[in-house]
């Protein structure tokens, strides 16, 4: 049974100023977010998720890594995802859908990511803040691209359904300047290829 979609939406927001200074290169943020049908809503406890993941992972992942890059091309330096069930569902019901190789590797395999995509997960009715943590695809210590995407969707997600979400990031934070993990690294006399000193 295919997944029940109800409606897509993209979000873009360009920065052209950050603190009162101008940003060079003005950046852009851009989320890709489906609501659906929650497969497992009603049905009681469902002990194996796995055959709704397998189903429903690629098909939404394709989706909203199409919708993106429809807007971004080639240009996305961050990644990231996020899903909020509905209060009729378990946040658990959230996580399958967005923690499964089946879905992320869609978007990773797409833009070439080295890096996992960070993630939230949460449970809450229409209107519930959506956080899509972004960080660099390639670079996981890169503070640069350690941003946000914060929205809310005003009728989403119902007791039934689930919000499924891909962020992007074209540039990284404006005028970023707290240095990335590498810089902290140095400055505790770790050594920068092997951190763990093992």
């Amino acid at each position: 049974m295919s997944i029940e979609i109800r409606r897509t939406l993209t979000l873009v927001q360009t920065t052209y100023e950050e603190g009162g200074k101008a940003v060079p290169v003005p950046t852009k943020l851009v989320s890709a977010m489906a609501i659906v049908k929650n497969p497992w809503f009603g049905r009681g406890w469902v002990e194996n998720l796995r055959p709704e993941i397998q189903e429903h992972g690629p098909v939404l992942g394709k989706l909203l890594t199409d919708l993106l890059l429809e807007i971004c091309g080639d240009k996305i330096e961050g990644c990231g995802k996020a899903s909020i069930v509905g209060m009729g569902g378990e946040v658990e019901h959230a996580q399958a859908m967005t923690h499964t190789l089946h879905f992320g590797n869609q978007f990773r395999e797409a833009v070439n990511a080295k890096s996992y995509l960070a993630f939230t997960n949460t449970r809450g009715g229409a209107g519930t803040s959506l956080m899509i943590p972004l960080m660099h695809k390639d670079d996981g210590g890169m503070r640069s691209h350690y941003q946000t995407i914060h929205t809310t969707v005003p009728d989403a997600p119902a007791e039934d359904e689930i919000l499924i979400a891909l962020g992007a990031s074209i540039g990284g934070h404006p005028l970023h300047r707290i240095g990335n993990r590498y810089d902290d690294l140095r400055d505790m006399g770790r050594d920068v290829d092997n951190p763990a000193g093992v």
